[in-house]
């Protein structure tokens, strides 16, 4: 990587990846570091950043839409009894310093702030690495601590009264194409039949790129999946479901979410290899 605010993430000397510490973005769009953008080995894109069906979705990267009723996703708020509406209520991710900085990866600290408190600190491990000539891994693993005194609330629209809302973790807004992408796991086959479930791995298909997601630990493989394809491609953990995440002062929230970025269309057989391969010890 370089040593400017928007490092380089390299597999085998070819980028695959920036990422960008401090952006200039207004506060409904809960600034935040991302990754944009991501490519294949080839270098197709992978990511989007601000599309104009949802400005606030940044590339790769962490928002979760209600922390004690704060909002870091960006947008609008669901509100129980009133559905999507605009709120003064929007935190921030700021980028505190890196503790390692390599070609092939980061260790970075986060304070996550709104209404002048910060409620969060954030270490982020971000590592690729290489798999195949036209695949590559990229192993994300953030770790939310508590530092108020009292207990913290991480909720989201479907805990706040909108089913199949689980949205708020780890998400991936990925490329947008005339067709939408294929989405599967290793024994179910679209959107609706994935979307709000747990798997140990998720594969968005698009016309000549894959990605395949994985939880990379036992909790992590306990989140459901937040699937969009048809309306948008995007792909995130789902860290309150069906019911808010209490964080204890003090205690913190570990997931960690390896993804699979190759070139081509794969089957189901070509990505169960692929993510066997990237998750290994």
């Amino acid at each position: 990587m370089t040593g400017s605010d928007s490092p380089v993430l390299r597999v085998a000397g070819r980028p695959v990846g920036r990422y960008v510490t401090r952006p200039e973005l207004p506060d409904r769009l809960s600034p935040r570091p991302y990754l944009h953008p991501v490519t294949t080995l080839a270098g197709t894109a992978v990511t989007e950043l601000g599309p104009a069906d949802h400005l606030h979705h940044l590339g790769v990267g962490v928002a979760v839409p209600d922390v004690e009723g704060h909002n870091f996703w960006g947008g609008r708020t669901f509100v129980r009894g009133r559905g999507p509406t605009e709120l003064d209520n929007h935190g921030a991710q700021r980028h505190v310093a890196f503790q390692l900085r390599d070609p092939d990866g980061f260790v970075e600290e986060l304070r996550w702030v709104a209404a002048g408190a910060e409620l969060l600190r954030e270490r982020r491990t971000v590592a690729a690495g290489e798999l195949t000539g036209t695949a590559w891994a990229l192993d994300f693993t953030f770790s939310l601590t508590n530092v108020t005194p009292e207990p913290l609330s991480i909720g989201s629209p479907a805990t706040n009264g909108r089913p199949g809302a689980a949205y708020g973790g780890f998400f991936w807004r990925a490329r947008k194409e005339d067709a939408a992408p294929a989405v599967f796991t290793a024994d179910a086959e679209g959107e609706e039949r994935v979307h709000g479930r747990r798997a140990d791995w998720l594969a968005l298909a698009g016309r000549t790129w894959t990605l395949v997601f994985a939880g990379a630990t036992e909790r992590t493989r306990r989140d459901p999946w937040f699937v969009r394809a048809e309306e948008y491609p995007g792909v995130g953990s789902s860290l309150a479901s069906e019911e808010r995440l209490t964080v204890a002062p003090g205690d913190t929230v570990v997931r960690r979410v390896v993804t699979v970025v190759a070139d081509g269309r794969l089957d189901r057989d070509a990505a169960a290899v692929l993510v066997r391969k990237a998750v290994s010890p």
